[in-house]
């Protein structure tokens, strides 16, 4: 081997490690992957506010410009607990450094990590945070499904302010996809890889914002599974095979899934709940490639499987809930493949553990259609009963040590 080799060779091994060390004690808080390019933002403030799923000490942002065209400039940033609407709790603001210094320059198709600051958060705790764009952006990252609404605030840096009174909102969620936490035990967090009922589409409110956030507070009940971080990777519309091809989107589970799971501190579970969009988007779209197999959409997900083994992660996977009685996406095709995929879900032994969401779900009446007292009455994504209901196929006795 020579010199520069070896030389390399160990500068790997030190990044590893250094990466590493990083993350130990971390775990997602919150998350929300990136799933689309967003509309153009003058320069201006926003705030946006999130809900923990877990408790910690420390806490640290990740900022995403995925689908930026080019470096986006965040001059100021700045976390603090949520007091309801646009206001920070008296006391717990604090600005955030990154690299040590206020602001920072992403690439485009770049995230940046800040650096982190002490504040105790609660679980289920709302937290602000803040972002100051000294520039205008010309396309901004955005994930397009939020049950909380964005406030602007057009006139300067307003990161530190106590309050946006006047703030105008919008119904994206801009650059913001991490808020991760250094809790009192080593870091656990369980990825949910899914959909639109992963991301809550139906869901009545923000504190009933789907599945994952109900088990995120089921999981409080137990001090021994009451530090698990959960990240909520669901995109609405989102298909494990194809990226977005209107009405669908995101790019394809398998092509997120480093980023949005198994690069995730402390990630020692991903749960996959997709399939249902490859299921329907091969009857509605044209294009060859979008017209795929059930045995194409076994085989995707073979392969997240693999690679969850490959980086020492558990994979499970949930069964698909049924959704006849909708007006577009429903035959007698697609509940065949529907139900092909679901048996093969629960006996093909790929996954660590299955959680039957359909068996729980189904009408007793009409297994095509979702049980009505889980409905949220599109007959495709579920109430907050269907969510909760949900939250409990999950075995707490995967997650114990």
């Amino acid at each position: 081997m020579t010199g520069r080799a070896l030389a390399t060779l160990l500068f790997s091994a030190l990044l590893t490690t250094t990466a590493t060390a990083a993350d130990e004690g971390w775990r997602t808080g919150w998350s929300s992957a990136p799933d689309s390019a967003g509309p153009a933002l003058p320069a201006q403030t926003l705030r946006q506010v999130v809900r923990t799923s877990t408790q910690g000490t420390r806490v640290r942002i990740r900022l995403s410009n995925l689908y930026g065209t080019q470096p986006l400039a965040v001059g100021a940033a700045h976390v603090g607990l949520s007091a309801g609407a646009a206001r920070v709790a008296a006391g717990s603001d604090r600005p955030l450094l990154f690299g040590g210094r206020p602001g920072v320059t992403i690439a485009a198709g770049s995230s940046a990590l800040s650096d982190p600051v002490d504040l105790a958060v609660a679980a289920l705790q709302p937290l602000a945070v803040s972002l100051y764009l000294p520039a205008p952006v010309a396309v901004s990252t955005v994930h397009g499904f939020v049950l909380r609404p964005t406030y602007l605030k057009a006139a300067g840096d307003a990161t530190g302010a106590a309050d946006f009174p006047s703030a105008a909102t919008d119904d994206n969620l801009y650059f913001l996809s991490d808020v991760e936490v250094l809790g009192p035990d080593a870091g656990r967090t369980l990825a949910v890889v899914g959909d639109s009922i992963a991301d809550g589409v139906g869901a009545g409110s923000a504190e009933t914002a789907g599945w994952p956030d109900a088990l995120a507070a089921r999981l409080q009940a137990e001090p021994a599974l009451a530090t698990i971080g959960i990240a909520n990777e669901g995109i609405a519309g989102n298909r494990i095979l194809n990226d977005a091809s209107k009405p669908y989107v995101g790019p394809s589970a398998l092509n997120r899934f480093d980023r949005d799971a198994l690069d995730k501190p402390g990630v020692r579970w991903v749960l996959v709940h997709e399939g249902v969009n490859d299921i329907t988007g091969t009857r509605l779209l044209a294009a060859p490639a979008d017209r795929v197999t059930v045995e194409q959409i076994e085989a995707g997900m073979r392969r997240l499987a693999e690679r969850a083994r490959a980086r020492g992660v558990k994979i499970w996977a949930g069964t698909l809930l049924p959704f006849g009685g909708t007006k577009r996406f429903w035959s007698e095709d697609a509940e065949r493949d529907r139900l092909a995929l679901n048996a093969w879900i629960r006996t093909a032994g790929v996954f660590d553990a299955v959680v039957d969401f359909d068996a729980a779900l189904r009408d007793p009446a009409d297994a095509t259609r979702l049980n009505p007292a889980y409905d949220s009455g599109d007959h495709l994504h579920p109430n907050d009963a269907g969510y909760r209901a949900m939250a409990q196929q999950v075995d707490l006795r995967l997650l114990r040590p």
